[in-house]
């Protein structure tokens, strides 16, 4: 991921997508079928999590993200959120260290100031210790929101303007990207939302513009392997145009071939 990142509408796309985003959807409902409270739906959610993640890295795709905690989140019960943050802490600890063996990056974004003391170092830590891993970046999405995002990037811009390095003639697309959270990455091929919902819920708002759309009726803990192969199936049969006829999108194609 060496070539340089740009707001500009892409013009061509793989079979397997670059970059996957997943909004994960259904723990609670999950759970509830069963019988079971809702923390016993977001702990069998990361049996998913790593089963995804596998998937991901053997299949090739170069960046995961998945949104485990967005900033409306907080409005869920307090006993909820507290266990939430307890299972955060806990798969942070036990799960890093294998991201590391199977070199594989850690990033997390999002407004981190919500978050405890404790579990701000673990994030720290965690990253620290995977950021040169090159096989996959897997990107938590935590206390994030789209809206977020935009808005802390603007602020960083116009800060840059009130210091003088810039004018507001120069703030650009490509200017505006190179301060959110992940501006850095390619942007999303392909998201995937769980349990019946077709909705995007505040969740890379800047980043979707052009993303290919698929929605599962799966609960998130039942969404492992087979569904993952499935969903990556299904868009290897897209045809993006990104604003071009299917004529030119064929004669690339066949160019190609």
């Amino acid at each position: 991921m060496t070539d340089k990142v740009t707001a500009d509408i892409p013009v061509d796309a793989g079979k397997i997508p670059r970059h996957v985003a997943i909004i994960m959807d259904g723990n609670n409902r999950w759970a509830k079928a069963r019988r079971m409270n809702g923390v016993a739906g977001h702990k069998a959610g990361v049996n998913s999590v790593r089963s995804v993640v596998e998937t991901c890295a053997r299949e090739g795709v170069e960046v995961l993200t998945l949104f485990a905690f967005s900033s409306e989140n907080w409005r869920r019960p307090e006993d909820e959120v507290s266990a939430l943050m307890r299972l955060f802490l806990f798969a942070l600890e036990r799960e890093v260290k294998k991201l590391h063996k199977n070199n594989i990056r850690l990033r997390i974004i999002g407004d981190r100031s919500a978050f405890s003391p404790l579990l701000q170092e673990h994030m720290a830590q965690a990253e620290e210790m995977t950021r040169d891993n090159t096989l996959m970046t897997l990107v938590i999405a935590a206390n994030y929101g789209g809206h977020w995002d935009i808005t802390q990037a603007t602020r960083q811009v116009a800060a840059r303007v009130a210091a003088g390095e810039l004018t507001a003639s120069d703030i650009t697309e490509d200017l505006i990207q190179q301060h959110l959270s992940i501006g850095d990455l390619p942007m999303p091929d392909l998201m995937i939302r769980t349990a019946g919902e077709q909705r995007i819920s505040n969740f890379l708002l800047w980043h979707l513009a052009y993303t290919e759309f698929y929605f599962s009726e799966v609960y998130w803990p039942d969404f492992r392997a087979d569904e993952m192969r499935k969903a990556l199936a299904a868009y290897s049969q897209r045809k993006r145009r990104f604003g071009q006829t299917d004529d030119q999108v064929d004669q690339r194609l066949a160019a190609q071939h």
